[in-house]
């Protein structure tokens, strides 16, 4: 085995922009006096906020935000990222070391931390958690290949792994073993990949890949997704639709925080009170609440009566109380000496899409159809008026760029043509003039999306957008779902011939936001436009195997040229997220790829 050959996996190199706020500017503490918080007396407890709700906390099904952020503390993966390092770094988490890989990149070998044991719970003999092995990985990936659970991050193995296809076609039988997926001992295991696949390790990080106790899964059924069992820094006490409140694990691993390894920068991180925590083991919390609160007014008012939630992100309604300068973006005083404030483009984007099996606005195989649709589809395109969405709706900080690759990776190309993003109400009526479409034929536009009133404000200025090129305003109907999860579902389900959707990178590298058109992720994959084009597909199955290079990224931006010369996306913008915190809390936040692997270092004074 080589260790040295996937080196460059290790470091992960894109541009992820953080501006952090200043210590307290009254010297003798807060300029407000302090609320006490007496939801826990006697505990050291945090108050979380998220403007979502999860929708499983089942790791195989956990494909939002709000569910991996609760996954990440509850379960363990093999790797994380360095808390503090920007560009992302990888590090072993419950794995002992980086993986050793093979010469051709086929087989990897990963050993595990020994000693580490699963939450103390009734599934367990005597209702102690056993020690977690090899094995449990194991079961936790085939279990993406296991029907009954519904997968929806099975794309991120399908076709990679030695015979794990094989193993889901013929029944999922837990007792027969897998080639490319196998514990050689208590504390090895062993993946053989069909290909190379540079991106094996980031998904080794992902809550995808967290680890489960098959006693958990069977004491509880379909249930588990609500009552999750794992090893992680945290266990759960309630979980609701409102809230889940975590709980320190007594049993977890020691591990002092080793400020020099996690990226400690004093310039960047002092202000945070961090290094104070140099040398302690984490978690350093007892209690840890996460509420889900969409409502941004709500969200707010908690957030500053002073002794309910800690931490929040800037809502719109709010830029001109917060935000006192945009270029360069600064804050207003009385926010900077209230709380603790950090600003950073997010490593993801907002876009809208069509889906391309429906003959709505997509295909059904009739040229003449399909060259007309994909007309209208770059018509609307051409009204969408970027520059508003984000005045409007982002402070008119958000970084606007034309296709899927974002400004968060390396192989993102500042000069490429800007026309996919810009406004253009006569080209899109001569467009449409030209392919025959007219008021008597246009379709009915469905807006999918989740349903709360930022989502419904969007809709309605994108309806306005539309009536610019002359689509009947009573054309454009508003579809909303009363969650994210049943928003997915019709996604999934291939019942949403234009949606509305945000995508937070999984890992650094522009694979992950092209494999959303890759053909062999239509849904209930990744690929939510289902789109299916041979020549992306060839492309994309030739770039995947490659390891970083100029090779690849060329291939990449072609590939990011065929998804806009169709008109598969309106895409896109990279918020610019404003993250405050109480001057009591110990931390700094993160909701991008780190995702919820920072609360196991939050404290609180």
């Amino acid at each position: 085995m080589a260790k040295g050959l996937y080196s460059i996996l290790i470091t992960l190199c894109f541009a992820t922009l953080i501006s952090c706020g200043s210590q307290n500017s009254n010297e003798e503490g807060d300029p407000k006096p302090k609320k006490e918080n007496n939801r826990y007396p006697g505990q050291k407890a945090y108050l979380h906020s998220m403007d979502g709700t999860p929708t499983t906390l089942d790791p195989v099904r956990a494909a939002v935000i709000y569910s991996n952020f609760v996954v990440l503390n509850v379960f363990d993966t093999l790797y994380s990222y360095k808390y503090l390092a920007r560009p992302y770094i990888l590090k072993p988490n419950l794995a002992t070391s980086m993986p050793e890989v093979s010469e051709d990149g086929l087989t990897y070998r990963i050993s595990i931390k020994q000693g580490v044991e699963f939450h103390d719970h009734e599934a367990f003999a005597n209702g102690k958690g056993r020690e977690v092995h090899a094995s449990d990985f194991v079961y936790s990936l085939k279990r993406h290949f296991d029907k009954q659970f519904k997968s929806q991050g099975s794309w991120l193995f399908s076709g990679r792994i030695v015979g794990l296809d094989d193993w889901k076609t013929q029944g999922s039988d837990y007792s027969q073993t897998i080639e490319g997926l196998q514990a050689l001992d208590d504390y090895t295991i062993q993946i053989k990949l069909v290909e190379p696949y540079p991106q094996l390790i980031y998904t080794l990080a992902m809550g995808f890949s967290a680890i489960v106790p098959s006693e958990a899964v069977e004491f509880y059924g379909k249930e588990f997704g609500s009552n999750p069992v794992g090893s992680g820094p945290f266990s759960l006490k309630s979980f609701s639709q409102e809230k889940a409140i975590l709980i320190k694990n007594p049993k977890f691993r020691k591990e002092p925080l080793d400020l020099d390894f996690e990226g400690y920068d004093a310039n960047k991180h002092d202000f945070t009170g961090i290094k104070d925590l140099a040398g302690k083991s984490p978690p350093y919390l007892d209690v840890m609440e996460i509420q889900f609160i969409k409502e941004t007014s709500s969200r707010w008012n908690s957030f500053t009566k002073g002794n309910e939630i800690q931490y929040t992100t800037v809502p719109k309604e709010q830029a001109n109380s917060v935000i006192m300068s945009k270029k360069p973006l600064a804050l207003y005083p009385q926010i900077t000496d209230s709380y603790h404030h950090m600003y950073a483009v997010e490593a993801g984007f907002v876009y809208s899409g069509f889906d391309m099996m429906n003959p709505t606005f997509g295909n059904n195989g009739d040229p003449e159809h399909d060259a007309k649709n994909k007309n209208l589809r770059c018509a609307i395109r051409k009204a969408f008026n970027w520059d508003q969405r984000n005045r409007a709706f982002y402070f008119g900080l958000g970084s606007i760029f034309p296709g899927v690759i974002t400004p968060a990776v390396a192989e993102f190309d500042p000069d490429m043509s800007q026309d996919a993003i810009t406004l253009d109400i006569e080209g899109a009526k001569k467009l449409m003039a030209e392919s025959g479409w007219n008021d008597d034929n246009l379709p009915e536009l469905e807006y999918h999306t989740s349903g709360n009133v930022t989502n419904r404000q969007f809709f309605e200025q994108f309806r306005g957008f539309l009536k610019k090129i002359g689509y009947p305003v009573n054309k454009v109907k508003y579809n909303p779902y009363p969650s994210f999860g049943s928003f997915n579902k019709a996604m999934k389900d291939g019942n949403t011939p234009f949606f509305s959707l945000a995508w937070g990178l999984d890992y650094p590298d522009a694979e992950n936001t092209l494999q959303l058109f890759y053909g062999p992720n239509k849904s209930p994959g990744s690929n939510n436009f289902n789109y299916v084009n041979p020549e992306f597909d060839s492309l994309f199955e030739k770039a995947k195997v490659l390891l970083p290079s100029p090779e690849r990224t060329a291939l990449y931006q072609e590939l990011n040229q065929i998804v806009l010369d169709d008109c598969v996306v309106l895409s896109g913008l990279s918020r610019n997220k404003i993250h405050l915190w109480h001057h009591d809390v110990i931390m700094f936040p993160d909701r991008q790829i780190l995702g919820g692997f920072f609360a196991r270092y939050v404290d609180v004074k």
